[in-house]
This record gives structure tokens, C-alpha cells and sequence, in this order.
């Protein structure tokens, strides 16, 4: 795993190599920020974190950390800042930066710093936020309990095919930057809990832990606004015959909610059969298609076109005689 430096002072960014390559990151050094946004670009796959210091010529540190995150969003971004820049830097983490260095740095303390950014980097992208948000607050909304929920699973259509044309690199970089990134943030946008990614699949839960009046509606936005967006990307995938097919089910009613699994891995998650029904009218919807049961669409009616199909027979879900296609707000 590599760590970008970049620093327009030599002796910082030696020290910071010497410092860093004890615990066995390779480093590459930047000595600008526009050198350090091509070396990212050049290394997407290849850098984990950067470490840039904040007042630079030319571009600054911010600048510089936020452009490579466009690359590169899942890559840690950290600024190295001196005490008269600090409450600056300190601001800096507001704007997606996920932690700061000061200048003189304890060698010791620099090693921890960055282990400690690591971990809380890798532990967001495991555990909901949401879930990470309540056990900081030791609230009671994590136990297990039976709640009114509305789930959304999204999935692509033909994966197997899609998998079969690409090499694994194209695939990792069309999953994780084209899909999973863009789609999980359109998640959190709609105040949902990215529950988990089953595969290809995503699944996010609209009113656990926390339950809101709109869950139902929030949920059904998100899918829309998950279906524009991908409709944006397929237009800008450079291979004609290349794009990421989609499709929607979201269904709303009880579920048992909360941390849930062994002694070696527990995670939140939500259970039941409104989030199985999810799952099947995931599975039937077409390409771009956002099919609902009756009880979501009763929540949200009012809000959005939705064209009826009836009479479909869902295995396992006997007695679900109506779902619904969105079309698009009312």
C-alpha cells in the first residue's frame, strides 16, 4: 500500500518517507499539488492515503486533497498544517478531509495518527454511519426491536455477462467508482443506512435506527435519483457497447431490526418479510424499473407517478396481488 507526501519543503517530506516506511507503507513524494493530482490519477489503484501539507504554492492543500478525491473518492485524504493554519485546517475536515497533522510533527505520535485515520477510514466504509452515530451516544436504538421500515435493494441486471467482458482491474474500477461510491452516497443523501452490498446488490433501510415520518418517500426519491445518476454514467462510459443496467424494489412494513450475527462478526441489519419482498421485487424489475408493494405506494401515491401491475405472482409472497413501476415524481 502506497502514501502519497506532498509537501513543497524537501526536509518535510524526506522526514515524513523516513518516518512512515518503519511500518512498511511505500511512499511517493510530491513537492506540488498539481504533480500530486497527476501522480494519483497515474495510481489510482495503487495509493491508499495522501498527506498534503495546507499552505502551498499554487494549489493548497484542500485543493489539492479534494481534486485527487474526485479520482480517487475512496482514498484517505489528510493535511499536514502548521499551528498558525490550524483552525483552518480544522475546517478542512468538514469538507470531506478525514483528519489533520501539525507541523512540528512527534514521530511516534505522526505513526499512531495515521494508523488511527486508517482505521475510523475503513471502519465508515464497514459500519453504517448511522449505526456508528448511535453507539457514540450509547442510545438504545441499536437493540434489537421490531420496526416500521421501508427497504431498497438495487441491483445489476447480467452481471455475470458484465463480469465476463472485462478484466478484473476494469470491472474493480467500473464496480467501485461507477456503482458502489456514487450510489452509496445517494444513500446517505436521503438519510437511508447503507445496511450491506450482497455481491452486486446494495441494500439500504430507510427508518432504522433512526425512523423519520418520511422514510417511505425518501426511500422512493433515492431510488429516482439513484436511476438518474446512472443513466448520467452509462452516458459517459467511453465503451459504446458498456453501461451498468439497474434495477429497483423497495417495500415497506415491520421488520426486526439491530446488531445481529456471532462473536466473530456482528452486523446491523434489518429481517422479515417486507425486507424479503424488497429482494423479490429486486429481482423482477427490469432495467431501470423501481417496483413498490401496495404499502409503499399507499405512503407515497400522492408524491409520485406510478403505473399498477397487477396480479403478479411473487415466490414466496403469496398474497401480494398488486406492485407498483414509479415512473417519476407526480
Amino acid at each position: 500500500m502506497k502514501i502519497l507526501v506532498v509537501d513543497d519543503e524537501e526536509g518535510v517530506r524526506i522526514s515524513l518517507k523516513k518516518v512512515l516506511q518503519r511500518d512498511g507503507y511505500e511512499i511517493v513524494l510530491a513537492e506540488n499539488g498539481r504533480q500530486a493530482i497527476d501522480m494519483a490519477n497515474a495510481m489510482v489503484n495503487e495509493i491508499e492515503t495522501v498527506i498534503s501539507d495546507f499552505k502551498m504554492p499554487g494549489l493548497d492543500g484542500l485543493e489539492t486533497l479534494m481534486e485527487i478525491g474526485k479520482t480517487n473518492p475512496e482514498i484517505i485524504k489528510i493535511i499536514l498544517t502548521g499551528y498558525a493554519t490550524l483552525d483552518r485546517a480544522i475546517e478542512s475536515v468538514n469538507s470531506g478531509i478525514d483528519g489533520f497533522l501539525t507541523k512540528p510533527f512527534d514521530n511516534n505520535e505522526l505513526r499512531l495518527k495515521i494508523k488511527e485515520f486508517r482505521i475510523k477510514k475503513r471502519l465508515k466504509q464497514f459500519v453504517p454511519r448511522q449505526v456508528i452515530q448511535e453507539l457514540q451516544t450509547l442510545s438504545k436504538n441499536l437493540n434489537s426491536r421490531n420496526q416500521k421500515v421501508t427497504t431498497l435493494f438495487a441491483d445489476i441486471r447480467g452481471f455475470t455477462k458484465l463480469s465476463e467482458n472485462l478484466s478484473p482491474k476494469m470491472l474493480s474500477e467500473l464496480l467501485n467508482l461507477k456503482y458502489f461510491y456514487p450510489l452509496d452516497n445517494i444513500v446517505f443523501e436521503y438519510g437511508g443506512t447503507l445496511d450491506k452490498h450482497i455481491g452486486d446488490c446494495i441494500m439500504g433501510v430507510f427508518g432504522a435506527p433512526i425512523s423519520q415520518d418520511d422514510d417511505a418517500k425518501r426511500a422512493v426519491m433515492c431510488a429516482i435519483k439513484m436511476r438518474e445518476k446512472l443513466a448520467e454514467i452509462n452516458d459517459g462510459l467511453s465503451k459504446k457497447d458498456l453501461k451498468i443496467p439497474v434495477g429497483f424494489g423497495i417495500s415497506t412494513g415491520e421488520a426486526m431490526v439491530g446488531i445481529f450475527g456471532s462473536q466473530v462478526r456482528k452486523e446491523y441489519t434489518a429481517l422479515g418479510r417486507k425486507v424479503n419482498l424488497a429482494s423479490r421485487l429486486e429481482r423482477i424489475a427490469k432495467e431501470g424499473q423501481i417496483l413498490i408493494c401496495s404499502d409503499t405506494h399507499e405512503e407515497v401515491k400522492d408524491f409520485f407517478h406510478c403505473e399498477e401491475i397487477k396480479n403478479v405472482a411473487i415466490k414466496g409472497m403469496e398474497g401480494e396481488q398488486s406492485i407498483y413501476n414509479v415512473v417519476g415524481a407526480a
